[in-house]
């Protein structure tokens, strides 16, 4: 069943849009916490700000570590999955991502460098193919398990737009960061 980011409990009023055909994921990271005392705390902080921009948070993960990918020197990621609700079109809700991303602190000077926050649209529904420059569902993601082992937590039923596979499936066969673990 959904948890609900409010009061943290069951949702039962919102799980077939949580894990369902339109759903809208977002991935987040963070392995730089800037200002914040945690990656933890810049992730809620993150979160908080969705739904300050109109994006409201229908079920959120709970918070993972991995080592950073691809160079596991650097410090380790916390990741999480939200589905989100929006009346943003993907690349509105992109544009959005990019200015909390940028709010954040994030620097771009360097490909996989350490960054304050990371948000990276997984899906936007069932929607597939290269939109005018943005690529849906993410192309890395099915591999990933910062991705698909938060998805599977909070919509284990969720079929991916392109694999056709659950995210419970594709967490068990995830190769990219396979050390993934849920924090606490």
């Amino acid at each position: 069943m959904a948890e609900n980011p409010e009061n943290m409990g069951p949702s039962t009023d919102r799980e077939v849009r949580v894990g369902g055909e339109d759903a809208v994921v977002i991935a987040l990271g963070s392995n730089d916490k800037g200002v914040w005392p945690s990656c933890v705390d810049v992730l809620e902080a993150a979160v908080a700000r969705f739904r300050a921009e109109g994006i409201d948070v229908l079920a959120l993960s709970s918070w993972w570590r991995s080592a950073a990918w691809p160079d596991p020197a650097d410090p380790p990621f916390v990741n999480g999955v939200a589905v989100v609700s929006t009346a943003r079109d993907p690349h509105a809700l992109m544009a959005t991502l990019g200015r909390i991303e940028e709010a954040f602190g994030r620097e771009r000077n360097r490909l996989n460098a350490p960054r304050t926050l990371d948000l990276d649209l997984i899906a936007y529904g069932r929607l597939s193919g290269d939109l005018d420059g943005l690529i849906l569902p993410h192309p890395r993601a099915a591999e990933r398990l910062f991705v698909m082992g938060p998805m599977a937590e909070i919509a284990p039923d969720w079929v991916h737009p392109t694999a056709a596979k659950t995210a419970r499936a594709l967490a068990k066969t995830c190769t990219v960061g396979a050390d993934a673990r849920r924090i606490g």
